[in-house]
């Protein structure tokens, strides 16, 4: 009896000395940028989302990160004011009957420069799992995450403009939060 007890307290305080270790840091707009690049044949446009929330619990070692972020569809920006208001109808993303966009990171891990982040991105009401390489830090209270990749908007149903847009399309993240 004795050893069962002692072995369930020594159980639950390990369970509560790793929670405890865990750091969360919020991620906001002002902490975290999500930009694109879309390019076409004559040329590029630029641009990105201003608000969006959520969290990243990590302990010290990138590959135990989690990530969960919601993106405020309508805070959508580009180089072009035109632009913005067309990217922002039905043809791009829908923001009046799909205000946000997620993603959720399943898992991290090491790779031969930095880390392979991979998750499941929901643009549209489609969810579809995304994989990127990322430099990622968590230092001195602050976590550092860099990344620039290529997803292809057509796999959510961005389909206006095919063949005079291209489908790839570039996404930048940096993320600098602190505890």
């Amino acid at each position: 009896m004795v050893r069962t007890l002692f072995a369930a307290v020594f159980v639950a305080g390990a369970a509560f000395t790793a929670h405890a270790a865990d750091t969360k840091y919020a991620l906001t707009g002002d902490n975290t940028k999500l930009t694109f690049v879309g390019t076409k044949a004559n040329g590029k446009h630029e641009g990105g989302f201003a608000k969006l929330s959520g969290s990243a619990v990590g302990a010290g070692d990138p590959t135990k990160l989690t990530i969960e972020v919601t993106i405020d569809t309508d805070s959508l920006y580009s180089d072009d004011a035109k632009l913005t208001g067309h990217l922002k109808n039905a043809d791009f993303f829908d923001v009046k009957n799909q205000p946000k966009a997620t993603f959720k990171s399943t898992k991290v891990e090491k790779a031969d420069k930095g880390y392979t982040v991979t998750g499941d991105l929901t643009l549209l009401g489609k969810t579809k799992p995304v994989t990127f390489p990322a430099t990622i830090t968590e230092k001195d209270g602050t976590l550092s995450v860099t990344a620039s990749f290529a997803i292809d908007r057509t796999n959510w149903g961005m389909n206006y403009g095919k063949g005079k847009i291209d489908d790839k399309v570039t996404i930048g993240i940096a993320v600098t939060a602190k505890k």
